[in-house]
């Protein structure tokens, strides 16, 4: 078996051949930090990759297996980290010039869980400063191309993580999600990305833990994968109180897609009243709600009234950032990110009360979608209006769909993400076509709350009926 061949196994595939002594977990290392050595300079999806740390890993890991010792889960396969998340020994720099040469002393429990498992962290992926936006670039590295495009970007703020397992660096991947970040590069570049419910993964960095609306979750290529990553990231921890008491079912099991959708309703909208969505993902919309259909399942039309939450996102997620990142920003300004800077004054005139009120709106919002669940196993929608942007998209510029231009870049690209996390329901993004010009396209589906079992059933039977996943992007030059 080749380098590039290993480097292209799920790391459900990858486990049994460890195991089964047929793959060395050194090899393996090896293939992976050569490709990634390689295809860095062109992708820019690392900030830091950590050759002798992971090959002492590796060489450990192959110990154990010799010595035939009880593997982990995911013992021995490589896993890339998105550097919001902190990583003990290993830099963790947040995309920010500031935070350029922080080393961490403990892991975050995300972290913490995949080294349990066996997983060897082996690179942090890059992140927009702090993940405040939907593009993947900052002034600590530059910008994260498309893993299928060097004229698009990435995404984000998980570009990194997306791009990394795309182009087949390694399998699997740490993301975060605050708005769509997982859920947004995974579509960008053609992978699978879950943003799991509240609570389901412990949040231990997060700053606000009773209103929290971001999550640290799973990027691969596969439902199995996600199903993998998720069985040993998921489970309480005294640090996040949303977490406390969440059973953890056999989502390994549940990923197996076994069955069909017969008797399964699902409520479908191409886009909130009033927000576009191109042709070209109009028409993978329509195919995707005819395979569902194939699968058994009863499609719903809803209108999606009630979803375009732009005002609640502004004043809550704003008014986060400026609690956290203010100070900072009259310090040390001319070295942060101008688009950070541009979302920090968006926020310095929403009062307490309009605060609240959004707060209020957010509990309405949620008590909508358990009433539109109680009828229905899962909402679908596109994740993106359109494919990946110009790999110079400016945060604040112009977006352009099918010829028209539109003012506001979010909440025209990503109606359908931020609602989620806001609600807390779990949603995936997964593969469902590419643009004539090769450009991968993404669709959503939304499970019940601690439905991720359910929702991850769905995806694979899904997955198995649409195997995008079979398709790879050419290596850059």
């Amino acid at each position: 078996m080749t380098a590039g061949d290993l480097c292209r196994l799920p790391a459900a595939r990858l486990h049994g051949l460890i195991a089964r002594r047929e793959v060395s977990p050194v090899e393996l290392m090896r293939a992976v930090l050569e490709r990634a050595d390689r295809l860095q300079p062109a992708l820019n999806c690392f900030i830091t990759l950590d050759h002798d740390g992971a090959m002492r890993a590796a060489r450990d890991a192959e110990r154990a297996v010799m010595a035939g010792e009880r593997l982990g889960p995911l013992h021995a396969i490589p896993c890339a980290v998105k550097d919001l998340v902190n990583t003990a020994g290993l830099r963790t720099t947040f995309g920010s010039l500031l935070y350029e040469d922080n080393v961490p002393d403990q892991d975050a429990v995300a972290a913490a869980r995949l080294r349990a498992a066996g997983a060897i962290l082996f690179a942090k992926t890059t992140t927009p400063e702090f993940g405040a936006k939907c593009l993947t670039d900052a002034p600590l590295f530059g910008r994260t191309r498309n893993a299928w495009s060097a004229a698009h970007g990435s995404g984000g703020s998980s570009g990194g993580s997306a791009v990394a397992v795309a182009s087949g660096i390694g399998p699997i991947a740490v993301a975060t999600d605050g708005g769509g970040s997982t859920r947004i590069p995974a579509a960008c570049n053609g992978v699978v990305g879950l943003k799991q419910g509240l609570g389901t993964i412990a949040h231990s960095q997060a700053a606000d833990a009773f209103g929290n609306y971001t999550y640290v979750t799973p990027m691969t290529r596969t439902v199995a994968d996600t199903a993998l990553m998720l069985q040993a990231m998921a489970g309480p921890d005294d640090s996040d109180p949303w977490s406390i008491g969440v059973a953890v079912p056999d989502y390994v099991a549940a990923a197996r897609g076994e069955g069909d959708l017969r008797g399964v309703r699902v409520l479908a909208s191409a886009a909130p009243p009033g927000r576009p969505v191109s042709a070209e993902m109009a028409a993978a919309f329509r195919r995707v709600l005819a395979t569902l259909e194939a699968l058994g399942a009863e499609i719903v039309a809803f209108d999606g009234a009630g979803f375009d939450i732009e005002p609640i996102w502004r004043a809550i997620n704003h008014t986060t950032w400026r609690a956290r990142f203010a100070a900072i920003a009259a310090r040390d300004g001319e070295r942060m990110s101008s688009s950070l800077l541009r979302q920090l004054a968006l926020a310095q005139d929403v009062t307490g009360v309009e605060y609240q009120q959004a707060m209020f709106d957010r509990a309405a919002l949620f008590r909508r979608v358990q009433v539109m669940l109680r009828e229905a196993a899962l909402l679908v929608t596109p994740t993106l209006s359109r494919a990946a942007l110009p790999i110079g998209q400016d945060l604040f510029g112009p977006l352009e769909i099918d010829g028209r231009s539109f003012a506001d870049l979010r909440a025209n690209w990503f109606p359908w993400t931020m609602p989620f996390n806001l609600t807390g329901h779990p949603a995936i993004s997964l593969p469902c076509g590419f643009t004539p010009e090769g450009l991968p396209l993404g669709v959503q589906l939304v499970g019940r709350m601690r439905g991720e079992a359910e929702l991850l059933r769905a995806a694979a039977l899904f997955e198995r009926a649409s195997p995008w996943a079979e398709f790879w992007p050419e290596d850059p030059a």
